[in-house]
């Protein structure tokens, strides 16, 4: 049997198996409330501080049809982190290989797969260390020269230059 064959007769074996075993079998349901957003979904998982920017806050961002295009439209929350040290806390996406990263995504919830973002532009901050970072699984907080980023054409909307690692975040105790 041609190898494809072999993978589709496999596909449709392991559905009918999970559709005969209720306890393999997916959950599809939606809550009425609808799925939480990535600033809502991280709040579950990383406590909420004083001292390092929301994902709530960062979550205020809205798109608006501007010359035909769409473009973002910050609030006014966001806009006076701009151009000023702040601090953010997160999980780390590498973009190169290796253990060491200088140049990495600080998403609001971690990553599930390891070609999918977990959030949209609006939970991810782009980060360009001073020195390189160790990659972690666990939440971290970083320290640097925050920018909102209005055109930026990669569709990032926060970027954190000459930054540093200041601390490993503390990650909520899941149930």
């Amino acid at each position: 049997m041609p190898l494809r064959f072999a993978s589709l007769a496999f596909a449709a074996v392991f559905a009918a198996g999970l559709a005969a075993s209720p306890a393999l079998a997916l959950n599809t349901t939606v809550p009425q409330a609808g799925l939480p957003g990535a600033a809502d979904y991280s709040s579950t998982l990383l406590p909420e501080r004083a001292d390092v920017v929301s994902w709530k806050t960062l979550s205020k961002v809205e798109p608006v049809k501007q010359n035909g295009k769409m473009v973002p439209e910050f609030g006014r929350d966001i806009m006076a982190l701009d151009q000023k040290d702040q601090r953010v806390q997160g999980f780390m996406i590498p973009l190169d290989a290796g253990d060491l990263q200088k140049r990495f995504l600080l998403s609001s919830v971690p990553a599930d797969c390891a070609f999918c973002m977990p959030a949209g532009p609006d939970g991810v901050v782009e980060v360009q260390a001073r020195v390189p970072v160790k990659y972690t699984f666990d939440p971290i907080v970083v320290t640097g020269r925050f920018a909102v980023l209005k055109s930026d054409p990669a569709g990032v909307l926060y970027r954190l230059t000459d930054a540093t690692q200041i601390e490993a975040a503390p990650a909520k105790a899941r149930k």
